[in-house]
Protein backbone atom coordinates (compact mmCIF):
# COMPACT_ATOMS: atom_id res chain seq x y z
CA UNK A 1 0.00 0.00 0.00
CA UNK A 2 1.51 3.07 -0.95
CA UNK A 3 2.89 5.54 1.98
CA UNK A 4 1.35 8.81 0.52
CA UNK A 5 -1.85 9.57 -1.66
CA UNK A 6 -1.63 9.86 -5.24
CA UNK A 7 -1.29 13.60 -5.54
CA UNK A 8 0.89 14.00 -2.62
CA UNK A 9 2.70 11.03 -3.93
CA UNK A 10 2.87 12.78 -7.35
CA UNK A 11 4.69 16.30 -6.09
CA UNK A 12 7.00 14.51 -4.05
CA UNK A 13 7.85 12.18 -6.78
CA UNK A 14 8.69 15.46 -8.87
CA UNK A 15 10.19 16.87 -6.05
CA UNK A 16 12.69 14.46 -6.00
CA UNK A 17 13.28 14.63 -9.80
CA UNK A 18 13.82 18.65 -9.99
CA UNK A 19 16.12 17.89 -6.93
CA UNK A 20 18.31 15.28 -8.38
CA UNK A 21 18.74 17.69 -11.41
CA UNK A 22 19.65 20.86 -9.22
CA UNK A 23 22.16 18.24 -7.08
CA UNK A 24 23.48 16.61 -10.03
CA UNK A 25 24.25 20.01 -11.49
CA UNK A 26 25.97 21.37 -8.31
CA UNK A 27 28.07 18.13 -8.44
CA UNK A 28 28.64 18.44 -12.69
CA UNK A 29 29.71 22.07 -12.02
CA UNK A 30 32.57 21.02 -9.10
CA UNK A 31 33.54 17.14 -8.53
CA UNK A 32 34.13 17.29 -12.58
CA UNK A 33 37.13 19.60 -11.85
CA UNK A 34 38.10 17.32 -8.70
CA UNK A 35 41.05 16.04 -10.19
CA UNK A 36 42.25 19.11 -11.67
CA UNK A 37 42.31 21.02 -8.14
CA UNK A 38 44.44 18.09 -6.56
CA UNK A 39 46.74 18.34 -9.19
CA UNK A 40 46.93 22.28 -9.85
CA UNK A 41 46.95 22.97 -6.01
CA UNK A 42 48.25 19.84 -4.21
CA UNK A 43 50.39 18.87 -7.11
CA UNK A 44 49.25 15.54 -6.77
CA UNK A 45 50.63 12.61 -8.78
CA UNK A 46 47.66 10.62 -11.28
CA UNK A 47 48.37 7.45 -8.98
CA UNK A 48 47.44 9.49 -6.16
CA UNK A 49 44.54 11.28 -7.57
CA UNK A 50 43.47 7.98 -8.70
CA UNK A 51 43.20 6.64 -5.28
CA UNK A 52 42.66 9.29 -3.11
CA UNK A 53 39.16 9.71 -5.62
CA UNK A 54 38.48 6.18 -5.69
CA UNK A 55 38.67 5.76 -1.67
CA UNK A 56 35.28 7.64 -1.04
CA UNK A 57 32.99 5.68 -3.52
CA UNK A 58 34.66 2.37 -1.67
CA UNK A 59 33.73 3.65 1.67
CA UNK A 60 30.15 4.76 0.51
CA UNK A 61 29.39 0.98 -1.20
CA UNK A 62 29.96 -0.47 2.51
CA UNK A 63 27.94 2.52 4.01
CA UNK A 64 24.86 2.51 1.51
CA UNK A 65 23.30 -0.70 2.93
CA UNK A 66 23.34 0.82 6.61
CA UNK A 67 21.48 3.80 4.95
CA UNK A 68 18.32 1.81 3.54
CA UNK A 69 17.73 -0.16 6.93
CA UNK A 70 18.01 2.64 9.07
CA UNK A 71 15.62 4.86 6.34
CA UNK A 72 13.07 1.78 7.07
CA UNK A 73 13.33 2.57 10.59
CA UNK A 74 13.91 6.18 11.26
CA UNK A 75 11.60 7.74 7.89
CA UNK A 76 13.46 8.76 4.75
CA UNK A 77 13.09 12.30 5.01
CA UNK A 78 15.37 12.65 8.43
CA UNK A 79 18.32 10.30 6.27
CA UNK A 80 17.66 12.30 3.06
CA UNK A 81 18.06 15.81 4.94
CA UNK A 82 20.99 15.06 6.88
CA UNK A 83 22.93 13.31 3.99
CA UNK A 84 22.27 16.55 2.10
CA UNK A 85 23.87 18.52 4.50
CA UNK A 86 26.85 16.56 5.20
CA UNK A 87 27.30 16.68 1.30
CA UNK A 88 26.45 20.29 1.36
CA UNK A 89 29.27 20.87 4.22
CA UNK A 90 32.12 18.47 2.35
CA UNK A 91 31.43 20.42 -0.98
CA UNK A 92 31.87 23.28 0.83
CA UNK A 93 35.22 22.10 2.69
CA UNK A 94 36.60 20.87 -0.68
CA UNK A 95 36.63 24.20 -1.84
CA UNK A 96 38.14 25.86 1.15
CA UNK A 97 40.96 23.03 2.19
CA UNK A 98 43.99 24.13 2.67
CA UNK A 99 46.20 20.57 3.49
CA UNK A 100 45.29 17.51 1.32
CA UNK A 101 44.53 16.10 4.57
CA UNK A 102 41.50 18.52 5.16
CA UNK A 103 40.87 17.55 1.27
CA UNK A 104 40.79 13.61 1.73
CA UNK A 105 38.27 13.88 4.65
CA UNK A 106 36.19 16.24 2.91
CA UNK A 107 35.99 14.42 0.08
CA UNK A 108 35.11 11.28 1.85
CA UNK A 109 32.58 12.82 3.69
CA UNK A 110 31.08 13.79 0.57
CA UNK A 111 31.47 10.54 -1.03
CA UNK A 112 29.22 8.87 1.55
CA UNK A 113 26.63 11.14 2.24
CA UNK A 114 26.15 10.47 -1.62
CA UNK A 115 26.11 6.77 -1.00
CA UNK A 116 23.67 7.50 1.90
CA UNK A 117 21.47 10.14 -0.14
CA UNK A 118 21.49 7.50 -3.52
CA UNK A 119 19.55 4.33 -2.25
CA UNK A 120 16.97 5.92 0.35
CA UNK A 121 16.50 8.83 -2.69
CA UNK A 122 14.98 5.73 -4.89
CA UNK A 123 13.07 4.13 -1.91
CA UNK A 124 11.64 7.62 -1.25
CA UNK A 125 10.98 7.59 -4.79
CA UNK A 126 8.85 4.47 -4.60
CA UNK A 127 7.05 5.15 -1.32
CA UNK A 128 5.66 7.97 -3.20
CA UNK A 129 4.61 7.45 -6.58
CA UNK A 130 1.88 5.20 -7.75
CA UNK A 131 2.36 2.04 -9.01
CA UNK A 132 1.31 2.76 -12.06
CA UNK A 133 3.81 6.04 -12.80
CA UNK A 134 6.96 4.59 -10.96
CA UNK A 135 8.92 3.44 -14.01
CA UNK A 136 7.66 6.80 -15.88
CA UNK A 137 9.39 8.67 -12.20
CA UNK A 138 12.04 6.83 -12.52
CA UNK A 139 13.21 7.42 -16.00
CA UNK A 140 12.46 11.17 -15.46
CA UNK A 141 14.74 11.04 -12.37
CA UNK A 142 17.98 9.37 -14.66
CA UNK A 143 16.75 12.13 -17.48
CA UNK A 144 17.32 15.02 -15.33
CA UNK A 145 20.54 13.37 -13.25
CA UNK A 146 21.84 13.28 -17.11
CA UNK A 147 20.59 16.90 -17.85
CA UNK A 148 22.43 18.12 -14.85
CA UNK A 149 25.88 16.60 -15.71
CA UNK A 150 25.64 18.03 -18.99
CA UNK A 151 24.76 21.40 -17.40
CA UNK A 152 27.17 21.42 -14.62
CA UNK A 153 30.56 21.28 -16.47
CA UNK A 154 30.04 23.73 -18.65
CA UNK A 155 28.72 26.46 -16.01
CA UNK A 156 32.44 24.78 -14.50
CA UNK A 157 34.12 25.56 -17.13
CA UNK A 158 32.37 28.88 -17.90
CA UNK A 159 33.25 30.14 -14.20
CA UNK A 160 36.71 28.78 -14.20
CA UNK A 161 37.92 24.82 -14.01
CA UNK A 162 38.53 24.17 -10.61
CA UNK A 163 37.89 27.64 -8.94
CA UNK A 164 37.34 27.34 -4.98
CA UNK A 165 34.26 28.63 -5.02
CA UNK A 166 32.11 26.62 -7.33
CA UNK A 167 32.81 23.82 -4.56
CA UNK A 168 30.88 26.11 -1.99
CA UNK A 169 28.11 27.17 -4.22
CA UNK A 170 27.63 23.67 -4.94
CA UNK A 171 27.51 22.93 -1.44
CA UNK A 172 24.74 25.91 -1.02
CA UNK A 173 22.62 24.26 -3.54
CA UNK A 174 23.01 21.07 -1.79
CA UNK A 175 21.74 22.54 1.90
CA UNK A 176 19.12 24.11 -0.19
CA UNK A 177 17.55 21.23 -1.66
CA UNK A 178 17.89 19.83 1.87
CA UNK A 179 15.92 22.61 3.45
CA UNK A 180 13.07 22.33 0.38
CA UNK A 181 12.65 18.48 1.38
CA UNK A 182 12.13 19.50 5.16
CA UNK A 183 9.42 21.92 4.94
CA UNK A 184 7.76 20.15 2.06
CA UNK A 185 8.00 16.20 2.37
CA UNK A 186 5.52 14.94 4.86
CA UNK A 187 6.73 12.38 7.09
CA UNK A 188 5.13 9.02 6.68
CA UNK A 189 6.38 5.59 7.69
CA UNK A 190 4.81 1.95 6.39
CA UNK A 191 2.92 0.34 8.55
CA UNK A 192 5.23 -2.61 8.52
CA UNK A 193 8.65 -0.80 9.64
CA UNK A 194 6.48 0.35 12.52
CA UNK A 195 5.50 -3.32 13.48
CA UNK A 196 8.84 -4.25 13.10
CA UNK A 197 10.24 -1.16 15.47
CA UNK A 198 7.41 -1.80 17.76
CA UNK A 199 7.79 -5.88 18.31
CA UNK A 200 11.70 -5.62 18.63
CA UNK A 201 13.01 -1.88 18.52
CA UNK A 202 16.52 -2.57 18.60
CA UNK A 203 16.91 -5.62 16.40
CA UNK A 204 14.52 -5.05 13.40
CA UNK A 205 16.53 -3.27 11.56
CA UNK A 206 19.54 -5.99 11.69
CA UNK A 207 17.00 -8.41 11.23
CA UNK A 208 15.93 -6.63 8.25
CA UNK A 209 18.99 -6.43 6.82
CA UNK A 210 19.56 -9.87 7.55
CA UNK A 211 16.33 -11.07 5.57
CA UNK A 212 16.93 -8.67 2.11
CA UNK A 213 20.30 -10.33 1.84
CA UNK A 214 18.95 -13.66 2.18
CA UNK A 215 17.18 -12.93 -0.93
CA UNK A 216 18.56 -15.18 -3.16
CA UNK A 217 17.39 -12.67 -5.88
CA UNK A 218 18.61 -9.29 -4.35
CA UNK A 219 22.20 -11.17 -4.50
CA UNK A 220 22.10 -12.01 -8.09
CA UNK A 221 20.75 -8.55 -8.59
CA UNK A 222 23.89 -7.09 -6.81
CA UNK A 223 26.07 -8.93 -8.57
CA UNK A 224 24.68 -8.44 -11.86
CA UNK A 225 24.31 -4.43 -10.96
CA UNK A 226 28.05 -4.32 -9.75
CA UNK A 227 29.22 -5.70 -12.80
CA UNK A 228 27.20 -4.03 -15.11
CA UNK A 229 28.39 -0.61 -13.17
CA UNK A 230 31.95 -1.84 -14.06
CA UNK A 231 31.19 -1.01 -17.59
CA UNK A 232 29.19 1.93 -17.69
CA UNK A 233 29.58 3.41 -14.25
CA UNK A 234 33.08 5.01 -14.94
CA UNK A 235 32.98 4.50 -18.18
CA UNK A 236 34.84 7.86 -18.99
CA UNK A 237 37.87 7.01 -17.01
CA UNK A 238 39.22 4.58 -19.53
CA UNK A 239 37.82 5.61 -22.62
CA UNK A 240 39.46 9.19 -22.15
CA UNK A 241 43.19 7.05 -21.25
CA UNK A 242 42.55 4.73 -24.81
CA UNK A 243 41.73 7.81 -26.83
CA UNK A 244 44.60 9.62 -25.32
CA UNK A 245 46.94 7.18 -26.12
CA UNK A 246 45.75 5.86 -29.38
CA UNK A 247 44.19 8.75 -31.59
CA UNK A 248 46.02 11.98 -32.90
CA UNK A 249 43.15 14.37 -31.20
CA UNK A 250 42.41 12.32 -28.46
CA UNK A 251 40.71 15.03 -25.91
CA UNK A 252 38.95 16.42 -28.49
CA UNK A 253 37.28 13.10 -29.50
CA UNK A 254 36.81 12.34 -25.99
CA UNK A 255 35.01 15.65 -25.44
CA UNK A 256 32.65 14.88 -28.80
CA UNK A 257 31.62 11.00 -27.54
CA UNK A 258 30.96 13.10 -23.89
CA UNK A 259 28.48 15.36 -25.86
CA UNK A 260 27.39 12.43 -28.07
CA UNK A 261 26.37 10.41 -24.70
CA UNK A 262 24.44 13.37 -23.37
CA UNK A 263 22.34 13.66 -26.24
CA UNK A 264 21.71 10.62 -26.97
CA UNK A 265 20.43 10.21 -22.89
CA UNK A 266 18.10 13.20 -23.50
CA UNK A 267 16.83 11.80 -26.95
CA UNK A 268 16.33 8.48 -26.10
CA UNK A 269 15.21 8.56 -22.41
CA UNK A 270 11.37 9.09 -23.44
CA UNK A 271 11.60 5.95 -26.22
CA UNK A 272 13.25 3.72 -23.85
CA UNK A 273 10.67 3.88 -21.24
CA UNK A 274 7.77 3.29 -23.78
CA UNK A 275 10.24 -0.22 -24.36
CA UNK A 276 10.62 -0.83 -20.80
CA UNK A 277 6.80 -0.41 -20.12
CA UNK A 278 6.25 -3.34 -23.42
CA UNK A 279 8.46 -5.68 -23.15
CA UNK A 280 9.48 -5.61 -19.01
CA UNK A 281 12.08 -4.41 -16.91
CA UNK A 282 13.95 -7.90 -17.40
CA UNK A 283 14.16 -8.29 -20.88
CA UNK A 284 15.01 -4.34 -21.51
CA UNK A 285 17.65 -4.62 -18.87
CA UNK A 286 18.91 -7.93 -20.91
CA UNK A 287 17.87 -5.96 -24.62
CA UNK A 288 20.28 -3.05 -22.36
CA UNK A 289 23.46 -5.06 -21.65
CA UNK A 290 23.54 -6.83 -25.56
CA UNK A 291 23.67 -3.14 -27.07
CA UNK A 292 26.86 -2.66 -24.22
CA UNK A 293 27.97 -5.23 -25.85
CA UNK A 294 27.68 -4.21 -29.03
CA UNK A 295 29.22 -0.93 -28.22
CA UNK A 296 32.22 -2.69 -26.05
CA UNK A 297 33.25 -4.45 -29.30
CA UNK A 298 32.46 -1.32 -31.73
CA UNK A 299 34.95 0.67 -29.55
CA UNK A 300 37.73 -2.24 -29.72
CA UNK A 301 37.48 -2.70 -33.37
CA UNK A 302 36.99 1.55 -34.21
CA UNK A 303 39.30 3.11 -36.41
CA UNK A 304 37.97 6.66 -36.99
CA UNK A 305 35.68 9.01 -35.20
CA UNK A 306 32.38 7.86 -36.85
CA UNK A 307 32.94 4.23 -36.06
CA UNK A 308 33.48 5.29 -31.96
CA UNK A 309 30.63 7.83 -32.37
CA UNK A 310 28.29 4.96 -33.64
CA UNK A 311 29.78 2.63 -30.96
CA UNK A 312 28.94 5.24 -28.74
CA UNK A 313 25.10 5.95 -29.48
CA UNK A 314 25.00 1.84 -29.17
CA UNK A 315 26.40 2.03 -26.11
CA UNK A 316 24.21 4.55 -24.33
CA UNK A 317 21.22 3.46 -26.03
CA UNK A 318 22.16 0.67 -23.45
CA UNK A 319 22.87 2.81 -20.53
CA UNK A 320 19.51 4.51 -20.70
CA UNK A 321 17.60 0.82 -20.29
CA UNK A 322 19.33 -0.63 -17.80
CA UNK A 323 19.39 1.85 -15.44
CA UNK A 324 15.54 2.54 -14.87
CA UNK A 325 14.73 -1.11 -15.67
CA UNK A 326 17.83 -2.07 -12.74
CA UNK A 327 15.57 0.19 -9.96
CA UNK A 328 12.11 -1.24 -11.15
CA UNK A 329 13.25 -5.24 -10.59
CA UNK A 330 14.89 -4.00 -7.32
CA UNK A 331 11.20 -2.62 -6.72
CA UNK A 332 9.43 -5.68 -7.77
CA UNK A 333 11.35 -7.73 -4.91
CA UNK A 334 10.68 -5.29 -1.86
CA UNK A 335 8.05 -4.00 -0.48
CA UNK A 336 6.99 -0.86 2.09
CA UNK A 337 8.10 -2.41 5.19
CA UNK A 338 11.71 -3.01 3.65
CA UNK A 339 12.02 -0.99 0.30
CA UNK A 340 14.92 0.98 2.06
CA UNK A 341 16.92 -1.75 3.03
CA UNK A 342 16.87 -3.73 -0.60
CA UNK A 343 17.72 -0.64 -2.27
CA UNK A 344 20.56 0.38 0.36
CA UNK A 345 21.77 -3.46 0.03
CA UNK A 346 21.94 -3.24 -3.30
CA UNK A 347 23.62 0.15 -3.37
CA UNK A 348 26.10 -2.42 -2.78
CA UNK A 349 26.40 -2.63 -6.24
CA UNK A 350 27.80 0.68 -6.25
CA UNK A 351 31.50 -1.23 -6.07
CA UNK A 352 31.49 -1.73 -9.65
CA UNK A 353 31.96 2.30 -9.56
CA UNK A 354 35.98 1.47 -7.93
CA UNK A 355 35.91 -2.22 -10.12
CA UNK A 356 35.55 -0.76 -13.42
CA UNK A 357 38.50 1.39 -13.75
CA UNK A 358 40.69 -0.85 -11.45
CA UNK A 359 40.37 -3.61 -14.21
CA UNK A 360 39.85 -1.53 -17.20
CA UNK A 361 43.44 0.35 -15.85
CA UNK A 362 45.28 -3.14 -15.66
CA UNK A 363 43.46 -4.42 -18.83
CA UNK A 364 44.55 -1.45 -20.45
CA UNK A 365 48.08 -1.79 -19.46
CA UNK A 366 48.60 -5.62 -19.76
CA UNK A 367 46.49 -6.56 -23.24
CA UNK A 368 45.55 -2.67 -24.37
CA UNK A 369 41.96 -1.37 -25.83
CA UNK A 370 40.63 -4.04 -27.43
CA UNK A 371 41.47 -5.91 -25.50
CA UNK A 372 39.93 -4.22 -22.33
CA UNK A 373 36.76 -3.59 -24.41
CA UNK A 374 36.18 -6.89 -24.84
CA UNK A 375 36.58 -7.48 -21.32
CA UNK A 376 33.79 -5.06 -20.53
CA UNK A 377 31.44 -6.98 -23.45
CA UNK A 378 31.77 -10.15 -20.81
CA UNK A 379 30.96 -8.32 -17.68
CA UNK A 380 28.14 -6.97 -19.96
CA UNK A 381 26.70 -10.51 -20.58
CA UNK A 382 27.34 -12.01 -17.29
CA UNK A 383 25.44 -9.24 -15.77
CA UNK A 384 22.32 -10.02 -17.78
CA UNK A 385 22.56 -13.37 -16.75
CA UNK A 386 23.11 -12.34 -13.13
CA UNK A 387 19.49 -10.65 -13.12
CA UNK A 388 18.01 -13.16 -15.45
CA UNK A 389 19.16 -15.85 -12.43
CA UNK A 390 17.65 -14.07 -9.75
CA UNK A 391 14.19 -12.69 -11.56
CA UNK A 392 14.18 -16.42 -11.91
CA UNK A 393 14.35 -17.49 -8.34
CA UNK A 394 11.14 -17.72 -6.06
CA UNK A 395 11.27 -15.06 -2.88
CA UNK A 396 12.28 -16.32 -0.11
CA UNK A 397 10.12 -18.82 1.95
CA UNK A 398 7.56 -16.94 4.80
CA UNK A 399 7.96 -20.31 6.86
CA UNK A 400 12.18 -20.20 6.67
CA UNK A 401 12.15 -16.88 7.87
CA UNK A 402 9.43 -17.59 10.99
CA UNK A 403 11.44 -20.54 12.03
CA UNK A 404 14.47 -18.68 12.09
CA UNK A 405 13.17 -15.66 13.92
CA UNK A 406 10.93 -18.07 16.35
CA UNK A 407 14.85 -19.88 17.09
CA UNK A 408 16.63 -16.49 17.40
CA UNK A 409 13.40 -15.76 20.10
CA UNK A 410 13.57 -19.05 21.77
CA UNK A 411 17.42 -18.08 22.86
CA UNK A 412 16.17 -14.58 24.53
CA UNK A 413 12.91 -16.12 25.65
CA UNK A 414 10.94 -14.03 23.88
CA UNK A 415 8.95 -16.08 21.80
CA UNK A 416 5.76 -13.85 21.30
CA UNK A 417 7.61 -10.95 19.53
CA UNK A 418 8.14 -12.36 15.73
CA UNK A 419 9.24 -10.09 13.62
CA UNK A 420 7.10 -9.66 9.95
CA UNK A 421 8.72 -12.06 7.14
CA UNK A 422 10.63 -10.09 4.34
Amino acid sequence: MNAYSENAGRRVALLLIAGSGVVTIAKGMSLTFLALRLQADFGLSPASIGALIGAGPLLGAIVSPFAGMVSDRIGRKCVLTAALFMAGLALAGLGLAQTIAAFALAHIVSAVAAAVYEPVARALMSDAAPAHLRLKVFSWRYLAINAGWAIGPLIGVWVGAAYATLFVIAGVMHAAFALVLLFAVPETRSVQAIGSERDAPSTAGWRNLMAAMRDRRLVFFVVGGTLMLAVHGQWSVTLSQYLNAGFADGVTLFAVLVSTNAATVLITSTPARFVIERIGALRALSLGCLLFLIGEIGFAASSDAEMLIASMVLFTIGEVLVVPSEYMLVDGISDAGNRGTYFGAHSLSSFGNFLGPLIGGLALGTVGGAGMFLLFAVLSAASALMFAIGQSMPPPRPQAVRAETAGSDAVSGDLLRLGQPA
